[in-house]
C-alpha cells in the first residue's frame, strides 16, 4: 500500500547494440553450459548405483539449487541485454529478490551439510553409515531447502517495508538488494541494518561451521601417516573445499557491506560472479576433481 510506483525500470547494460549481442551469444552459452553441467550431475547420480552416497546425494541438490538459481535471473537478464532495457513490476521484483535470495541460503545449508558429511567420512568412519543414512539425508536436504525459503521471508518483510515513490530505474540487469536501496524515499538505514543481520545468520553461520569442521578434518589427515594416504584422504574433499572457498568468498565480498561506494560502481561486475562464474565452475570442479565421476564420464 506504501508503494506509489507500479514497476521498475532494469536498465542492464548500457553500452552499444553490437556489445550487447556479443555479451548476449557469451551468457546464453554459459547458460546452456551451466544447466547442461548440473543436469549431467543429477543424471549421473540417480543412475550410477556407484554414486549412491551421501556425498553425490547433496552434490545433486547443490546442482538442483543452481539450475533454479541461475534459470531465476540469466533468462530475464538475456531479454534485458537484447531488448536495451525492460521492466519488471514490483510484485515481480520482489518475487525474483525472494526466490534467488531463498536459493543462496538453501546453498549456504548445503554446502555446511556437505561439510559435516566429509567431517564424518574422515573423522569417524566407523559411524558414518549410521550417522548419515539415507534417512537422515534426505532430513538434511528437506530443512536446508525449508530453511533457505523461510529466512528469506523475514528478509522480505524488512524489504515490504520500503517507500518507493520517486525514480523508478534500476542499474542493474536483476532485482538485488543495493540497488532497490537507491531508490527508496523512506529512511532505509534501519532495514539495512536487519537485512544484513539476517546476513549475518544465513552465510556467516554456516560458513563458521564449515570452517570447524575443516580445521578438523584437516587435523585428522595430518594424524595419517603416509603421504599417499594424507593426498588420497584429502582428495576426498578437496573438490567441496574449492566450491565453498569460491562461493563463499563472493559472498562475502558482495554482501558484507551493500551501501559501499565501491560496490554500487561495481555491482553489476560483482553479481555476475556468483550468478554466471560460481554456478559454471561447481559442475566443472566436481566432475574434473572428483575421480569416481570421471571414471563414470569415460
Amino acid at each position: 500500500n506504501k508503494t506509489s510506483i507500479a514497476e521498475f525500470k532494469i536498465l542492464g547494460f548500457q553500452v552499444s547494440y553490437e556489445k550487447r549481442i556479443l555479451i548476449f551469444i557469451l551468457f546464453f552459452f554459459i547458460y546452456i553450459l551451466i544447466v547442461s553441467g548440473n543436469v549431467l550431475i543429477i543424471v549421473l547420480v540417480s543412475t550410477t548405483r556407484r554414486l549412491h552416497y551421501p556425498m553425490y546425494f547433496f552434490l545433486s541438490n547443490l546442482s538442483s539449487s543452481e539450475i533454479l538459481f541461475t534459470s531465476c535471473i540469466i533468462p530475464n537478464m538475456l531479454y534485458i541485454i537484447i531488448s536495451g532495457g525492460g521492466t519488471m513490476s514490483v510484485t515481480a521484483c520482489f518475487t525474483q529478490f525472494y526466490v534467488y535470495g531463498s536459493l543462496i541460503s538453501t546453498e549456504c545449508f548445503l554446502l555446511a551439510v556437505m561439510s559435516y558429511d566429509r567431517y564424518l567420512a574422515i573423522c569417524n568412519p566407523l559411524h558414518c553409515n549410521s550417522l548419515m543414512n539415507s534417512k537422515m539425508c534426505i532430513q538434511f536436504a528437506s530443512w536446508s531447502w525449508l530453511i533457505g525459503f523461510l529466512l528469506s521471508v523475514i528478509t522480505m518483510v524488512f524489504i515490504s517495508n520500503i517507500i518507493f515513490c520517486g525514480a523508478n530505474e534500476i542499474n542493474h540487469f536483476l532485482c538485488d538488494f543495493a540497488p532497490l536501496l537507491k531508490l527508496a524515499c523512506s529512511d532505509v538505514s534501519k532495514i539495512e541494518l536487519q537485512v544484513f543481520i539476517m546476513s549475518i545468520s544465513i552465510i556467516i553461520f554456516p560458513f563458521i561451521f564449515i570452517v570447524l569442521t575443516y580445521v578438523r578434518i584437516i587435523q585428522t589427515i595430518f594424524l595419517i601417516p603416509s603421504t599417499a594416504g594424507r593426498r588420497k584422504t584429502f582428495s576426498t574433499c578437496s573438490s567441496h573445499l574449492t566450491v565453498v572457498s569460491t562461493y563463499y568468498g563472493t559472498l562475502m565480498f558482495m554482501y558484507s557491506a551493500p551501501s559501499v561506494q565501491m560496490l554500487q560502481n561495481s555491482n553489476k561486475i560483482l553479481s555476475l560472479l556468483y550468478i554466471v562464474v560460481t554456478p559454471l565452475c561447481n559442475p566443472i570442479i566436481y566432475s574434473l576433481r572428483n575421480h569416481e565421476i570421471r571414471k563414470i564420464l569415460k
